[in-house]
């Protein structure tokens, strides 16, 4: 990349002329490196992010973030929002102000969406992204996602993210053509060739989810104090608009090496291959091929409030989810968090 690439943005106390700073240059449709100083910065709003651009905050070096965004908005704007291919987000805290995108807003109130649930025409694929060194602060609430890769997007690798609350830590989620989530047309949109690894994930509702999706590998999770480890979700429509036959959703999906200690009531890991539609209501079963868990560890801990402490939980759950291979999967009763 050529000098003249970087800009160097300058970011202060004012949360309207931080944002304005950084969509003045993202305007600029060429791409490039915006290097954000190190500090905290607040905005009144987020910012869509288009191809070809780097967000890159302080380096590390080794050491904690240095270089944090926060945001006032409170109409469920990401702070930051990719819809173009070939961005780097790298070396940025973020601290999402608390909203409630309620049950059908999954991209929405995040730290990071990549993507889109509902798209009013047929959508042109998101790829190259990646996501490095990237940290998520939001303990006070979990009502929102942290970070959402959502419908056209493939061709991603997340990296190095640590994550503080929130109520998905990693939401993979398939989008559609349609007005709500109750008039989808189609087609649908499925993330693919996705590698999450070495994720963090504490104090939250959920480590992470899957949901109608193929060819996704996720290593090295670590993921404490969670309601919820892990799900593999059909979606509620499973593959019923899926257009094309070349690639089959549900298929070629690895998740290894993963240390889950969760404290809620129920399970810490849940696969699932059925899904009932928000259109017309039909429960449709996705069939799984090549699917791999394995290599997890799991420590139940207290549940927090319980009136029973003692009642039994279920650490995997497997509904109707058959083509998926649980191998070294094991429960530590003597585990610490």
């Amino acid at each position: 990349m050529a000098a003249t690439d970087r800009r160097d943005v300058p970011l202060g106390a004012d949360p309207a002329a931080n944002r304005h700073a950084i969509e003045r240059l993202l305007a600029d449709g060429a791409g490039g490196t915006l290097h954000l100083p190190a500090g905290t910065f607040p905005l009144d709003g987020g910012i869509v992010v288009g191809a070809g651009w780097t967000l890159a905050g302080a380096p590390q070096h080794d050491g904690p973030v240095r270089t944090w965004l926060t945001s006032s908005a409170s109409d469920g704007q990401p702070i930051v929002h990719v819809l173009g291919s070939q961005v780097t987000i790298q070396d940025i805290g973020f601290r999402p102000p608390p909203v409630s995108p309620g049950e059908h807003g999954g991209d929405r109130g995040t730290a990071i969406t990549v993507g889109s649930y509902l798209y009013p025409a047929e959508a042109e694929w998101i790829e190259g992204i990646q996501l490095r060194r990237v940290r998520v602060e939001r303990p006070d609430t979990r009502a929102a996602n942290c970070i959402a890769l959502v419908g056209a997007v493939r061709h991603l690798t997340l990296a190095d993210v640590s994550i503080v609350g929130g109520c998905t830590g990693i939401a993979v989620h398939w989008g559609a053509v349609g007005d709500s989530v109750s008039s989808i047309s189609g087609p649908s949109y499925h993330p693919h060739h996705i590698d999450i690894q070495d994720l963090v994930v504490s104090d939250a509702f959920e480590g992470f989810y899957l949901s109608s999706v193929h060819d996704v590998s996720v290593r090295r999770a670590r993921l404490s104090d969670v309601e919820i480890g892990f799900r593999l979700l059909p979606g509620d429509n499973t593959d019923r608009f899926h257009v094309g036959d070349d690639d089959v959703i549900g298929q070629r999906i690895r998740v290894s090496d993963a240390r889950v200690s969760w404290n809620g009531p129920l399970y810490a890991i849940r696969i699932a291959g059925w899904g009932r539609s928000e259109v017309d209501h039909s429960v449709r079963v996705l069939e799984y091929r090549d699917v791999v868990v394995t290599d997890c560890t799991l420590v139940p801990l207290p549940v927090i409030g319980a009136k029973d402490p003692l009642r039994s939980r279920t650490p995997v759950v497997v509904e109707q989810a058959s083509g998926v291979l649980l191998d070294s999967i094991r429960v530590d009763l003597r585990g610490k968090a």
